[in-house]
């Protein structure tokens, strides 16, 4: 398997949140509300743009909409193969955390 950066991760359990509302207006807006860091456009679209190619991701364009003058919204979610990086990543992080506790009182 290839591991994903941690930007592809987050912007990936970002899309499985945001469920049928995964604009890239959207995911960048839970992003930066759940980082604390300010995702640009290009932070966020380029790994979407990445990811669609490489088949984690899919989309579908929504009906156009007046506050777009008339444009469509497109709208990401997880593919299969998107699901399977994200419940292999799980596993990884579980295995790579095992064994640290101090890490689990420390806030």
């Amino acid at each position: 398997m290839k591991y994903l950066t941690r930007k592809e991760e987050l912007i990936l359990l970002a899309i499985f949140r945001l469920e049928d509302r995964a604009s890239l207006v959207k995911i960048r807006e839970h992003l930066t509300t759940s980082t604390g860091y300010v995702w640009t456009v290009g932070n966020v679209y380029v790994p979407l743009d990445r990811m669609s190619k490489l088949g984690y991701l899919e989309s579908r364009i929504g009906d156009p909409t007046a506050q777009r003058g008339g444009k469509a919204v497109k709208f990401y979610h997880l593919s299969k193969k998107g699901e399977e990086a994200l419940w292999e990543l799980s596993k990884v992080h579980d295995r790579m955390w095992a064994g640290i506790p101090e890490f689990a009182t420390k806030k």
